[in-house]
């Protein structure tokens, strides 16, 4: 499919628990909170950012054109265990109030009070340099190949990317 570029529609091999979390149907927040661990969300950046090809594609916008992101990490127990971008169109009104939540997971959201919202399919892909996803989590993990997965969500025509990143640290500790 022209628009999903090499993600794939089967999760890339990885560690046992990596390949739960990478595979989990519903919502990845859940999951987490169920190891029992000390879960928080930190927001690294939430602004407007320059879309990435693939995003642009996915979202209806030109390629390069002004976006909302959202980065955050996942951490358990204190650590980093995955980081999520969201991104929708440039002060979309459907999706602009839910993202602005400080460290409020998206997750609890989107697999709850919405109706209305439809989930696309799960799309998979292993990370590494030069692609930007990659790039985002440097600061966050050395590993030269990063399992992935996003998804587009749809709420009143209006789509959402939410594209997540497993950082190693989370065989340990989910």
């Amino acid at each position: 499919m022209l628009t999903d570029f090499m993600w794939q529609e089967h999760p890339p091999a990885t560690t046992p628990a990596i390949a739960a979390c990478l595979s989990e149907p519903g919502s990845l927040t859940e999951r987490l909170l169920a190891s029992g661990r000390r879960f928080d969300v930190q927001v690294l950046f939430q602004s407007d950012n320059t879309a990435l090809d693939q995003e642009a594609v996915l979202l209806g916008i030109a390629p390069h054109a002004v976006l909302h992101a959202r980065h955050v990490l996942l951490l358990l127990d204190g650590i980093p265990v995955v980081m999520a971008r969201s991104v929708c169109r440039s002060a979309c009104p459907q999706w602009s109030a839910l993202l602005d939540r400080g460290s409020r997971s998206l997750g609890l959201t989107l697999f709850g009070g919405l109706p209305q919202l439809v989930r696309g399919p799960l799309r998979f892909n292993t990370l590494q340099q030069p692609d930007a996803l990659h790039a985002l989590v440097q600061a966050h993990s050395q590993a030269e190949q990063l399992p992935a997965r996003r998804c587009l969500f749809t709420l009143h025509d209006a789509p959402l990317l939410v594209s997540e990143i497993f950082l190693p640290e989370l065989e340990s500790l989910a």
